[in-house]
């Protein structure tokens, strides 16, 4: 048989079975929708807000990632700490959270707060002085981020939701997750795109990273097939809006 050319299409994923999209409303820039019972906005910077709670989520900011690079001699450009502080103060501007919650992963490793520097370090100090700060732990920083204060949870409770870093590979109803980067290609009118995203079935949800140069997983990977076994709606990340993609829509990379 020969070998493909480099020009040749490269092979899709199969699709999974069309799915029904879960109830949602699309309010301005923004996607409203409820996870149980509460209802939960996915906004177009990537976070999560619980208006009920006056709660703010964020995923995986992987802050000092630029600098644990430039420490193994690959050289980034040093801003992406304070690129995700400056977004992230734009939230709490406008929305005026009560919590924050930083969903697992904040920094890149475990030296990532020894390594900011002086202006974003009281930056992160400020933000942290308007309201209750929660870190979760994540696999790569671990309980480094405790040391700047705040709170700090495996596992926390929003209601009757329930927020922790690492998806359960099983039914989990209400649970909201991070660490798999989230993103879909997205075909229609004969092209493609491909944009970062949240993931959910109407039950449970992933989150999207917030930070600059986090890498992403399609949500036709096998991964996402354990957390969401009927296929999910990926609520797309485009320049200044969230849009839902269903099921059907999705193709792999």
């Amino acid at each position: 048989m020969p070998l493909l050319s480099q020009s040749a299409p490269k092979p899709q994923r199969p699709r999974r079975p069309a799915q029904a999209v879960p109830p949602m409303a699309i309010v301005g820039d923004s996607v409203e929708m409820r996870l149980g019972d509460t209802l939960v906005t996915a906004l177009p910077d990537g976070a999560l807000w619980i208006g009920d709670a006056k709660t703010l989520i964020v995923s995986d900011i992987h802050l000092e990632k630029g600098s644990s690079f430039a420490l193994r001699g690959q050289m980034l450009p040093p801003y992406d700490t304070h690129a995700a502080l400056l977004k992230l103060t734009d939230l709490m501007l406008r929305l005026q959270p009560d919590i924050i919650v930083s969903l697992g992963d904040s920094f890149h490793d475990s030296g990532g707060p020894a390594r900011m520097d002086a202006r974003d370090r009281e930056l992160l100090r400020l933000l942290m002085s308007r309201c209750d700060w929660v870190w979760v732990e994540g696999n790569h920083d671990g309980r480094a981020p405790e040391t700047l204060g705040g709170a700090y949870h495996d596992t926390l409770h929003v209601g009757a939701l329930v927020l922790k870093h690492h998806p359960t590979e099983a039914a989990a109803p209400g649970e909201i997750a991070g660490h798999l980067h989230p993103c879909a290609r997205v075909v229609g009118r004969g092209r493609s795109v491909r944009r970062r995203c949240f993931a959910t079935d109407g039950e449970r949800l992933v989150m999207p990273a917030f930070g600059a140069y986090t890498g992403d997983l399609n949500v036709c990977d096998d991964a996402f097939a354990k957390i969401f076994p009927d296929g999910a709606t990926a609520l797309v990340l485009g320049k200044d809006r969230v849009l839902p993609a269903p099921n059907e829509r999705l193709v792999g990379d």
